[in-house]
């Protein structure tokens, strides 16, 4: 999670955990002297600790894929090729865009309180939202705390496999934030909080009847058809094929297989998704192209507000509603949302031509290789999307 270039929870992935060096490259690996740039850029990051890592490039000349290090530290098997992953707070991208559609036919107005829609939810300890509005839900400008600390009482192996399988409710989530007070009052910062759309699920429903999962099947996965995205709810399994994950829960400790699901988090409309990076990409350039929303509400979300730069995004991101945009090396920018948890991170992105996705099948546990490998990631998806950019212009 860390928002773009972080996700739901940047600041417990960075207190967490290293990755030590994991030897040889696995099957996945090409020879370096002989890759491609963006396989390159994949070896790259599995040298510097990640334990498997795949990338999916769509362009207008084609698709291209880079694989490196192994899906499984057990059996060595390489990552598999149209692998399901979790897509952590890229859900956010996908809730976003539902509540500009209902704002674009006229059922609810992202000036619209919180209360409006969920009344007396929003309260305590200063928390209150009769002041706060849809727009600063989605664009992390309301102030509220972010729950995710109140369900991760243990971050340490025996906490993973104690707690993963704990369930919450969507208001049980708000509940503990309520517990903590605001960070600034309504609209006069920036703070990624979880519980933005934990809340923005919840008026989903109050608002069509259906929950937000319904919503995003019947509005987006299905007429794009992406066959291969799924809303599991509090199901915890991938589906196959997929790689495993693993999360180093303190710097140099040990690697813990994390594939199943840490529910307590990975269940809500903040970061539940599972999906493929070929549906991602089919994702994010519609939206990006205006297939999913009319041009005043893709406007809307495409409204930035300055990220702070202990965030840990690249340099110069800045936050839209349920989309971030990131500059390019070569001009312009990208936009996307990136998501991550106990040992995986996704990074979707596009710039309106190309789209990429990079997957990691493993997080560390120290903060100075978690923002390392996060630059990693930007490097790549700098390099590709402006060597598609150059290709396209020959």
């Amino acid at each position: 999670m860390t928002r773009r270039g972080s996700a739901r929870w940047t600041a417990i992935v960075l207190a967490a955990a290293s990755l030590a060096a994991l030897g040889p490259a696995g099957a996945g690996t090409a020879a370096v002297a002989h890759s491609s740039p963006l396989q390159r850029d994949a070896d790259a990051l599995h040298e510097d600790g990640v334990t498997g890592v795949s990338v999916t490039l769509a362009t207008p000349q084609g698709v291209r894929t880079a694989r490196s290090g192994v899906g499984d530290l057990r059996t060595g098997a390489p990552v598999p090729r149209q692998e399901y992953v979790r897509i952590g707070s890229a859900t956010k991208t996908f809730v976003a865009t539902v509540l500009l559609q209902l704002a674009g036919e006229g059922r609810l107005s992202l000036d619209d309180t919180v209360d409006a829609w969920l009344p007396g939810v929003v309260r305590g300890h200063g928390n209150d939202g009769r002041g706060i509005t849809l727009r600063q839900l989605l664009q992390h400008t309301s102030g509220l705390p972010d729950y995710i600390g109140d369900v991760t009482p243990d971050l340490s192996p025996a906490g993973y496999r104690e707690n993963r399988w704990t369930t919450y409710t969507s208001e049980q989530r708000v509940a503990f934030a309520m517990r903590h007070p605001p960070s600034f009052e309504p609209g006069t910062g920036w703070k990624y909080s979880n519980t933005d759309y934990v809340l923005a699920g919840m008026v989903i429903k109050a608002v069509t009847g259906r929950s937000w999962e319904q919503e995003v099947q019947a509005r987006i996965v299905r007429p794009l058809r992406l066959t291969r995205t799924l809303t599991p709810g509090d199901w915890p399994f991938l589906p196959a094929p997929h790689a495993r994950n693993y999360q180093q829960f303190a710097p140099d400790g040990e690697m813990v297989d994390t594939t199943i699901a840490y529910l307590p988090f990975d269940g809500d409309a903040d970061g539940a998704m599972i999906s493929t990076a070929e549906d991602t990409n089919r994702f994010l350039t519609a939206l990006v192209g205006g297939e999913l929303l009319a041009p005043a509400q893709l406007a809307e979300m495409q409204r930035t507000v300055d990220v702070p730069a202990d965030h840990g995004s690249p340099p110069g991101t800045r936050d839209g509603l349920g989309l971030d945009w990131t500059p390019l090396s070569c001009g312009g920018g990208y936009w996307g949302h990136s998501g991550d948890g106990f040992g995986y991170m996704a990074w979707p992105a596009s710039d309106g031509r190309s789209s990429i996705t990079v997957s990691l099948h493993s997080r560390p546990g120290d903060k100075d290789t978690a923002v390392r490998q996060t630059r990693g990631i930007a490097t790549l998806v700098d390099h590709a999307l402006c060597s598609s950019r150059a290709e396209g212009v020959r």
